[in-house]
């Protein structure tokens, strides 16, 4: 649970060809039967390690880390070792955090995001990242181009006037974000790549709360989160009336996402000119599903009432000429007898040291 949690704050989309290694570092005061210090480490948005304070060690969470480990029996402590170096410097900083903004009890949180993206294709460094937040907000972020830390609150310009005159740390990050993390990004690539690699397609349903609420296109069990999901009207996709919520994680490492069509305006005739439209990168055909009011779930099932409203105008026309054809067989030939026969159809990377 507590890892789920974490992925949720952090989760985003990955570019098309990029795969990323990141550290991610809470520490938390005031939060009852939580460890106070947290790092879980992901590889393209995939947990693969996990250590808190508690237990004092890397619990690798995913089958083909085990593998490195047994091919590099000293990476698992030397992980274990970096990351209880970094739980006892974010202590520290955590405490002069809360000096800083004058705070003393209550719930308080301290997070920490770096890592590196990589581009398989082209073999080429992409990005780096190296930020800090505090209570839920931005309070440091590294510029690499500049080689200077951007402050985000008035508190954190003390800190960010030291770092910035750090320039060996200042050095030192611009080597592992360019080098040595995009070295053990490929590794972790190299032995993941049954899994990291892999295309899962999803389940696609359309979801609604009430007949008059949007109908949501929702994909679920896809990997990876390299995905596109929209509403199209007679083949070409809409950009207004719709809302796209973000790639979400579930437990078994697979992704969720999902996007709404405001379907208040939309004549009944009309329902059959929209699709929702799913697009997994690496994958050439596309899983298109119908606007249907008769697979349209709700809390009660199929959405009874919207097949009815939808269907209102066809079948009001197909009795209309029902009637006609009773009419004129009566007029010309009589009622014909009736047929009654019946018919069924991890790690972690050295802090800065300093605030």
């Amino acid at each position: 649970m507590k890892e789920f949690i974490l992925l949720l704050l952090f989760c985003h989309v990955a570019s098309p060809v990029t795969h990323s290694l990141k550290y991610f570092f809470t520490g938390s005061s005031g939060v009852s039967n939580f460890p106070q210090f947290v790092g879980v480490a992901l590889v393209d948005e995939v947990q693969i390690g996990y250590y808190d304070s508690n237990t004092k060690r890397v619990e690798p969470k995913q089958d083909w880390m085990n593998k490195v480990i047994a091919d590099d029996p000293e990476h698992l402590q030397w992980n274990t070792e970096r990351c209880m170096h970094s739980q006892l410097v974010h202590k520290a900083e955590f405490e002069t955090l809360k000096q800083r903004f004058n705070q003393t009890g209550g719930v308080h949180t301290f997070q920490r995001m770096i890592g590196c993206e990589w581009d398989d294709e082209t073999g080429d460094y992409v990005n780096g990242h190296h930020q800090y937040g505090y209570n839920g907000e931005d309070w440091l972020v590294l510029d690499l181009k500049t080689q200077t830390w951007i402050a985000s609150t008035p508190q954190a310009v003390i800190t960010k006037q030291k770092w910035d005159n750090d320039k060996a740390d200042l050095a030192f990050l611009q080597y592992y974000l360019t080098k040595e993390c995009i070295d053990l990004l490929k590794k972790y690539v190299d032995y993941g790549k049954s899994t990291l690699q892999r295309t899962v397609l999803p389940s696609v349903s359309l979801l609604q709360k009430t007949h008059s609420s949007p109908v949501s296109c929702h994909a679920t069990g896809f990997y990876p989160d390299r995905v596109m999901l929209f509403w199209r009207k007679d083949g070409e996709e809409l950009q207004d009336h719709m809302d796209q919520r973000e790639i979400l994680p579930n437990h078994d490492g697979t992704f969720q996402m999902s996007v709404q069509l405001d379907v208040s305006s939309v004549k009944a005739e009309d329902w059959g000119k929209y699709e929702c439209v799913f697009q997994l990168s690496g994958v050439k055909d596309k899983l298109v599903t119908k606007l249907d009011p008769a697979v349209i779930k709700t809390n009660r099932g199929i959405n009874t009432a919207l097949v009815i409203r939808v269907l209102a105008g066809p079948l009001l026309l197909l009795a209309i000429c029902i009637a006609g054809v009773f009419i004129w067989r009566r007029n010309n030939n009589g009622f014909k007898p009736a047929n009654t026969s019946e018919t069924s159809s991890t790690e972690c990377v050295p802090p800065n040291t300093s605030q």
